[in-house]
């Protein structure tokens, strides 16, 4: 029997950054968990051909921006089961044993994971506690708490829509959803280079605003700036 898992990830000059997010599935490879890792990439131009060559991915290539780039990942997969992953993310020991509980006892919805940042301190643990009552109670885990789901279920979602951001959310919404019992460890890279008040302050009103109608492609011009 084939191994059930896909894992897709998304990735623009991101091959100095992949090690430790790869290396964190390498035992569930060994346990015929995964079937497959794709890097869905948009036109990098650093070594991710050469990464993903020794890591054994599949790498595609396309157009830049994280929904298209999502949507074609999981276009190529053939797993059963979809696990959408930033590069920058590392899932904590014993993930693999928490999403085979949820394959079993909730197949039919979406799992996300806990997040922690990569940094001590109580800036830090104060947004990620934000982040995870934004997923737990309202239901909008970001895509870098990773998201799991049967691809059946994805494609009856819609999947991910071609945009440049708010794609998480916007598919987050049409799932049905439930925690994973263990963590996602995101860097806090832009956090740091902002501030950590500045940089939730802009989350946040970009969350507002895509509520509130602002289109994907505006927000990402404001978040990039």
């Amino acid at each position: 029997m084939a191994a059930p898992l896909s894992i897709v990830i998304p990735t623009l000059e991101a091959a100095d950054e992949l090690g430790p997010c790869l290396g964190a599935l390498a035992s569930a490879l060994t346990e015929g968990l995964i079937r497959e890792v794709i890097l869905s990439d948009g036109g990098s131009r650093d070594a991710i051909a050469e990464v993903a060559d020794a890591a054994g991915a599949e790498l595609i290539v396309g157009p830049p921006g994280r929904g298209g780039q999502l949507a074609r990942g999981a276009e190529a997969a053939r797993g059963d089961w979809l696990l959408f992953l930033h590069a920058d993310t590392v899932l904590s020991p014993g993930w693999s044993e928490a999403v085979r509980r949820h394959m079993e006892r909730a197949p039919d919805r979406a799992g996300f994971f806990r997040l922690r940042f990569d940094e001590p301190g109580t800036p830090a643990a104060l947004v990620a506690a934000w982040a995870n009552f934004r997923a737990r109670r309202l239901g909008l885990p970001y895509g870098d708490q990773g998201l799991l789901v049967r691809a059946a279920v994805y494609r009856r979602a819609g999947g991910y829509p071609d945009q440049p951001l708010m794609e998480d959310v916007s598919l987050a919404r049409r799932l049905p959803l439930s925690p994973l019992a263990a963590e996602a460890a995101t860097s806090a890279r832009r956090y740091r280079a902002e501030g950590w008040l500045r940089r939730g302050w802009r989350n946040l009103t970009t969350l507002g605003l895509y509520f509130l109608g602002a289109s994907p492609e505006r927000l990402a011009r404001r978040y990039a700036r």
